[in-house]
């Protein structure tokens, strides 16, 4: 059985499930379906290549758990089993995956589909190829003594929003509850931590159940010299709230797609990539340890906090990883159209099953386990700092 956290369903408190975090978070154990002997049989079935394939794919942000599948496909040999040399590009304030795309300078990019919908909107022929998050991670947090239960609250207070196409989702949840952000309320540039909200220079702050909302948990409250608790704080799911957006996908160019030899080189990365996922899913301590290895700057609670959190993003995926649900999909753009961030509704062609269904058949062949059913979490003890 899979035991997902949710945020509770009353409007703007987390729920009992999400208070019991107050010493721990969820982090999901192993079950099977990515074992040390398929990592070696990777590694070896690289060696059998007579070259290899380069290709980039650039992140939305720089070196974390969120990113964890792809640092463990390069690290655990699956790229190199498909006979690809990945460069893993890192994403930043002033690199923004879905121009990096489009210019042409990776061949794949990690992003939402709300921000890459609208860069599509814009002219670039932007293709999501893989929807690796099932599920939305975002959170506006505010102090519980704030009066601020709801979306509707944020009416006349400072709200921090990291902008760079994540304040879109957002935008459209408060329109929908009867606020104009550009009107009603004084929008602050957040930077990506909790700091304005912990000096109380916004009411209400940006986060992410993965990150930010973490951060939080990991700050020792000077009045009490303990760490803050879930009941100090108001969170408000989007989610919860009916605004659930579909977060990190992978995307494509469509002309770089009508090569063929080209839509062969992503059904091996889209099938990597998800054994990389696999292997994250299973191996929780060991897939922390790769993503620290690539230099994040984030400790080792902190990112097992991160990966725990993003499991539940991508597992248990019913249909498969990386499937696209029809339904989200809708839900996502209908969210972006009714709140004016797209003009209209993206063609059909702005995503495609095709190449991902075929990553998943070739892998479950092989006996990979790409549903996760028996995905189950363990508690793990949250850190002062998230050391």
């Amino acid at each position: 059985m899979f035991l997902r956290r949710r945020l509770s369903t009353r409007p703007g408190r987390v729920g009992s499930a999400l208070s019991v975090l107050t010493a721990t978070a969820l982090l999901a154990s192993g079950c099977g379906g990515m074992s040390d002997t398929g990592t070696q049989a990777a590694s070896d079935a690289g060696k059998d290549c007579k070259s290899k394939t380069k290709v980039r794919v650039v992140l939305q942000w720089v070196a974390q758990a969120q990113f964890a599948g792809y640092y463990a496909a390069k690290d655990k040999g699956f790229y190199d089993a498909e006979c690809l040399d990945v460069t893993i590009q890192e994403g930043g304030v002033n690199i923004v995956p879905q121009q990096v795309l489009s210019s042409g300078n990776a061949e794949f990019a990690v992003s939402h589909v709300t921000k890459t919908m609208v860069t599509r909107e814009q002219g670039a022929d932007l293709v999501n190829i893989g929807q690796v998050f099932q599920r939305g991670a975002y959170l506006q947090v505010a102090w519980a003594d704030s009066g601020i239960k709801t979306l509707a609250d944020l009416k006349g207070k400072k709200v921090g929003s990291w902008g760079y196409g994540n304040e879109l989702v957002l935008y459209a949840a408060m329109r929908g509850a009867g606020v104009d952000p550009t009107k009603d309320t004084q929008i602050i540039q957040q930077p990506f931590d909790m700091s304005l909200l912990l000096k109380r220079e916004v009411d209400a702050a940006q986060a992410k159940t993965y990150n930010e909302y973490a951060q939080l948990l990991e700050t020792k409250n000077p009045k009490t010299g303990q760490l803050y608790q879930p009941s100090d704080f108001t969170a408000i799911s989007l989610q919860d709230a009916g605004y659930t957006s579909l977060e990190d996908g992978i995307y494509s160019r469509g002309d770089w797609l009508k090569d063929q030899a080209n839509q062969e080189t992503a059904v091996k990365f889209l099938k990597a990539t998800y054994r990389g996922w696999g292997y994250c899913r299973d191996d929780l301590k060991g897939c922390v340890d790769t993503v620290l290895a690539h230099g994040s700057a984030l400790g080792t609670g902190h990112q097992t906090w991160m990966l725990s959190e993003v499991n539940k993003l991508v597992w248990p995926s019913p249909k498969g990883v990386g499937a696209m649900d029809q339904a989200a999909w809708d839900q996502t753009i209908d969210i972006a159209v009714k709140a004016g961030v797209l003009k209209q509704k993206p063609d059909s062609d702005a995503y495609r099953t095709d190449l991902s269904d075929r990553a998943r058949e070739e892998l479950k062949s092989s006996g990979v386990d790409v549903i996760g059913s028996s995905y189950k979490p363990e508690s793990v003890t949250i850190t002062e700092g998230g050391k």
